[in-house]
């Protein structure tokens, strides 16, 4: 979950600073944002599973505990909000 929500993050923040590599990097964050929400997202329950095994499985029901607090989520999707915001408001 952490690291696919930095990627989020990342691929959104690169599009901001290299827009010629729009396209490129839309393809990236489309792949990544739909592996996340198919398998890291409880669709019942809400919030993201902490850990999946290799086939993206759900391993463990934890959604919160020592490395995955409950912040770590909002503030991911609320710094790729603002810097959506931020392309936006280029146009």
């Amino acid at each position: 979950w952490w690291v696919h929500l930095e990627t989020l993050i990342a691929l959104i923040k690169a599009i901001d600073h290299q827009p010629e590599r729009t396209n490129e990097l839309l393809g990236w964050l489309n792949k990544v944002q739909k592996y996340t929400i198919d398998h890291f997202v409880d669709s019942e329950g809400g919030e993201l599973y902490g850990y999946l095994n290799r086939q993206g499985e759900v391993l463990l029901n934890l959604k919160g505990g020592k490395w995955k607090g409950c912040y770590h989520v909002p503030r991911a999707f609320y710094l790729c909000y603002k810097t959506l915001d931020k392309i936006s408001k280029k146009k």
